[in-house]
C-alpha cells in the first residue's frame, strides 16, 4: 500500500473511532444497504418481547441506527427504501418530535391481527391494513385522505381509533400507531432516564460502556441494557468516546 493510500485509511479509521461506529453495531464496520437492515434486525433482537407477552411487534428508534453508523444521510435514505418498498413502517412515537418507531410490516400486521381476532372492528382494520398500511408511506393521515382517498367512513375512522391502529393528531387527523404501546412508551422512558443517571453519577460523569453494559438493572430499567445504550448514544444524550480501555460513555449536559 502506497503512503498516500495508507494515510487515507488512517484517517477514515480514526474518523470511524471518533463517531464511536467501531464498538457498537453487528456491522459498524461497513456503510452499505445490507449492513444498514443488518444493524436493524440486529437491534430488534434486543427488544424483549415477553416482557409484553409476545402482543407487541419489535420496536426500534430510528436513531438507534446512528449509534451504529456514523452517515445519518445514508441511514434516512436506506430505511426510507425499505419503507417505499413495503418491508417497513414509521412511527411518531409521540413523547418527543424526534422519537420514530421501526417496525417491521410484516410484525406489525401478525400482532395486529391477532390483537383484532373476533373483535367488531376486525373488518374495517384488516381492510385498513390492506389498502393504507401496505401501500401508504405516510405517519398520518387526514380526514379527507381517509374518506376520499381510502373510501372510510367516519364510523370506520372511529373503530381505527380504538383498535390502536390510529391515534389523535389533532382535530381532523390522525397519527398511524401501534395498538397498546403506551406501556412500551412508559418503560423507554423511565428506563432511558435511570441508564442515564447511571452515566451521570459516575465519577466524572463517565463509564466505560462495557462496565455499564454489565450492571444489574434495578425496577426502573426493563429492557436490555443495550437496548438503552444504542438510544442514548444515537440521541446524543451523552458521548461515545474510544480509549485503549474501550468504549467511553460521557454525559451530556444538555
Amino acid at each position: 500500500m502506497s503512503r498516500k493510500r495508507a494515510l487515507i485509511s488512517d484517517a477514515f479509521n480514526l474518523k470511524k473511532r471518533r463517531n464511536g461506529t467501531e464498538q457498537f453495531g453487528a456491522t459498524a464496520a461497513e456503510e452499505g444497504p445490507a449492513d444498514i437492515k443488518s444493524s436493524l434486525e440486529y437491534l430488534m433482537t434486543l427488544f424483549p418481547r415477553k416482557l409484553f407477552n409476545d402482543a407487541l411487534p419489535q420496536i426500534v428508534l430510528k436513531h438507534q441506527l446512528y449509534s451504529i453508523h456514523s452517515d445519518r444521510t445514508l441511514v434516512d435514505k436506506e430505511l426510507n427504501k425499505m419503507r417505499e418498498r413495503g418491508d417497513l413502517l414509521m412511527f411518531q412515537l409521540g413523547f418527543d418530535a424526534e422519537a420514530f418507531g421501526l417496525v417491521f410490516t410484516s410484525d406489525y400486521k401478525a400482532k395486529v391481527l391477532v390483537g383484532e381476532e373476533g373483535k367488531t372492528t376486525q373488518t374495517t382494520v384488516e381492510r385498513f391494513l390492506e389498502k393504507v398500511v401496505t401501500v401508504c408511506t405516510d405517519l398520518s393521515f387526514t380526514k379527507d385522505k381517509m374518506l376520499k382517498e381510502f373510501l372510510f367512513t367516519d364510523s370506520e375512522i372511529t373503530q381505527l381509533v380504538k383498535s390502536g391502529v390510529l391515534t389523535v393528531r389533532d382535530a381532523g387527523s390522525w397519527w398511524l400507531s401501534i395498538p397498546n404501546s403506551g406501556k412500551f412508551t412508559k418503560y423507554f422512558i423511565k428506563g432511558r432516564k435511570a441508564v442515564l443517571n447511571m452515566v451521570k453519577k459516575s465519577k466524572y460523569g463517565e463509564v466505560l460502556k462495557a462496565e455499564i453494559e454489565e450492571r444489574r438493572t434495578n425496577s426502573q430499567v426493563k429492557f436490555h441494557m443495550k437496548y438503552h445504550i444504542h438510544d442514548i448514544v444515537g440521541a446524543e444524550l451523552v458521548e461515545s468516546i474510544p480509549t485503549t480501555s474501550g468504549t467511553l460513555l460521557r454525559f451530556v449536559d444538555s
